[in-house]
């Protein structure tokens, strides 16, 4: 019996490996969904996002909302949220900020630091966790996917197909 496929793991040679794995999910995104992106300082979340963001057809400046706690795009299909939940020091800072109204709407959701609220977010589409690789070199990463919803594993399966394809 064939299973829907809620998880996958992709090498990630370089920061060109991980702009086309963003390149890859850009046109699978739909208004509503929700990406979570996790992974230790320095691992590419923001790199991850600026490649999404230019493959949507955004030719702007791409900021760090590490600050700010949120970037907005206007984008030809959507609006897309970039959150940073790092500096949250409770898991209910997100919902006092007033960010959920943004998640699960008409918008595209990236929510960087997730378990910064973990317990109080909604459930993502699709996890994305970007680990250091430091066995295939410096700029080696992993990227750890996980699905969360159909359109998770759509996603996942998107990916899975164009990975056999090449």
């Amino acid at each position: 019996m064939n299973h829907p496929l809620d998880r996958m793991t992709l090498p990630l040679a370089d920061e060109a490996a991980t702009a086309h794995l963003a390149q890859r999910l850009a046109p699978l995104l739909t208004p509503g969904f929700i990406l979570y992106l996790s992974g230790d300082l320095g691992a590419g979340k923001t790199s991850f996002t600026r490649a999404l963001l230019a493959a949507l057809g955004y030719s702007g400046r791409v900021k760090s909302p590490t600050f700010t706690l949120l970037e907005s795009y206007e984008l030809s299909r959507f609006r897309l949220y970039h959150f940073d939940f790092y500096r949250f020091s409770t898991d209910r800072a997100w919902l006092d900020a007033g960010f959920d109204e943004y998640l699960g709407g008409d918008g595209v959701a990236i929510v960087e630091w997730p378990e910064r609220a973990a317990d109080s977010l909604p459930a993502p589409d699709l996890r994305l966790r970007l680990e250091f690789d430091p066995t295939h070199g410096d700029n080696a990463r992993l990227a750890l996917l996980e699905a969360g919803s159909e359109r998770g594993r759509a996603c996942l399966s998107a990916l899975a197909t164009g990975a056999a394809a090449g």
